[in-house]
């Protein structure tokens, strides 16, 4: 009897020495994101998805329009927005961020830049500010090219604004694939085009370009200077603190996010596997991600991610 009472006691102290963990509360198994269709948020919510799969849970993004992914956010249809660029989606995330439905997590991103852009013999002409465009509409056909319908705000802002005399003009509207295969063409052919330009992104090294000044006011200064910041429902770091403390902890920088947007405008590759490439290229990179963070059943995590993803 004694003997069990020292044996109990002993498996009590070793018990008491080793780190428990929690599982995560079953509702949030189902971990939901969503990206405009933008190459930088495709990768960024891919690397994600990865890293959730790896620790148990079940990621699902969707592809929608900024607007919808902030209604979405403030509905509870959503959980997790990995891209809200400040400050060219202030517009956007305002009237979120004042009736306090979607929560700013961390910034995962710095020296990020977004603004109209032109190539550069276009720019060497002589449309190197806001201010330029009118004085060749004729030559641009009076349009200039953006993205995804919702996510051209600034653009139709721009047009709206007498000062810049853009009476006329329109946005066409397509996707990013679409703009810059345009952008291709027309710098082929040597013709005028403005369009939506930003970085990370590998339109920098696939076009010669110019970013055009003068769009402070709807851009920001420094030519869009941005930082990009991860966001999500009200109350869903409270809900689900471990999935929380990823999203804390995730933070990217703009030649990561290059090479893994290399991988899905080059290579033709889904986001899940340009993520996938990229964290088994950059296993370095793990120990700071998941730094606090558990698996899904409460096991820790970086052991189980280097193992699934066989690192």
């Amino acid at each position: 009897m004694l003997r069990s009472l020292g044996m109990g006691a002993s498996l009590c102290v070793l018990l008491a020495s080793q780190p428990i963990f929690a599982a995560e509360p079953e509702q949030c198994k189902v971990v939901r994101m969503a990206e405009p269709g933008w190459n930088d948020l495709a990768f960024t919510t891919g690397v994600t998805s990865v890293l959730l799969d790896a620790l148990g849970y079940k990621p699902a993004s969707s592809l929608l329009g900024i607007n919808v992914i902030y209604e979405s956010l403030k509905n509870n249809d959503l959980d997790v927005f990995l891209g809200y660029w400040d400050p060219a989606m202030i517009t956007y995330y305002e009237p979120y961020k004042k009736d306090g439905s979607v929560d700013d997590v961390r910034v995962n991103l710095v020296g990020a830049k977004y603004t109209f852009a032109v190539p550069t013999y276009v720019w060497e002409a002589g449309v190197k500010d806001f201010s330029d465009l009118q004085k060749f509409a004729d030559k641009f056909g009076r349009k200039m090219y953006g993205i995804e319908p919702g996510s051209n705000q600034l653009m139709m802002d721009a047009i709206a604004d007498k000062s810049l005399g853009l009476d006329g003009w329109q946005v066409v509207e397509s996707s990013e694939a679409g703009m810059l295969s345009e952008v291709g063409y027309e710098i082929k052919e040597k013709r005028f085009i403005v369009f939506q330009g930003w970085a990370p992104h590998p339109m920098n090294t696939m076009y010669d370009f110019k970013y055009l000044s003068g769009g402070d006011k709807f851009y920001g200064p420094n030519f869009g200077a941005a930082t990009v910041t991860t966001q999500v429902r009200k109350g869903y770091l409270q809900q689900c603190p471990n999935v929380g403390q990823l999203l804390k902890n995730l933070a990217f920088d703009i030649d990561f996010e290059n090479l893994g947007m290399g991988y899905l405008i080059n290579d033709g590759m889904k986001p899940e596997e340009a993520g996938l490439k990229a964290v088994k290229e950059n296993p370095d990179r793990l120990g700071a991600w998941l730094a606090g963070v558990t698996t899904f059943d409460g096991k820790p995590a970086l052991d189980a991610v280097k193992q699934q993803l066989g690192l």
